[in-house]
């Protein structure tokens, strides 16, 4: 196994509201796939915009979706909107992928967590990674559509920024 990539991997910082669960999810990043959602991701992070912001839609069984500062599901980054970039990569428990509205280039900054294996999203949402360490913490987010009292991303960073 190839060692990761510190420019293409991301770390959260993530609070569940419960100290015991809290922890960092790191994320190997998937330019191979996504090159343009891959590039907003790192953008956002280092400019600290998921800094603070909650999982907003936690679904037991299915994903949790994060990224969206007001915590509504409606809401994004100041960037346009970006174009669908579909693969064959599967949606599997870990994977990362972009939330977004009905229209296949609607991807902003939201973004989902897989917490099962999920083929019937194939094809539909752009895959931009895949957790590598902490899916516990993901695991123990709390669960509502939406969460009354959500877990947050703390902070995010760029692996390579750190040190």
């Amino acid at each position: 196994m190839t060692s990761p990539d510190p420019e293409n991997t991301i770390v959260f910082d993530i609070d569940t509201t419960d100290p015991a669960t809290s922890g960092q999810v790191t994320i190997a990043l998937r330019p191979d796939l996504a090159p343009e959602h891959v590039k907003r991701i790192k953008e956002l992070v280092r400019e600290g915009f998921y800094d603070g912001t909650p999982f907003h839609r936690v679904i037991e069984g299915f994903m949790a979706q994060g990224g969206d500062p007001t915590g509504t599901g409606m809401g994004g980054s100041d960037r346009p909107d970006l174009k669908a970039e579909f693969s064959s990569a599967k949606h599997r428990r870990g994977v990362a992928s972009m939330a977004r509205a009905m229209d296949p280039n609607s991807a902003n900054s939201q973004f989902f967590i897989c917490t099962a294996d999920c083929p019937f999203l194939d094809g539909q949402y752009t895959v931009w990674g895949e957790v590598t360490d902490g899916m516990d913490v993901v695991d123990a987010l709390p669960k509502g559509e939406p969460v009354s009292n959500p877990g947050r991303i703390k902070k995010a960073w760029v692996a390579a920024d750190q040190g």
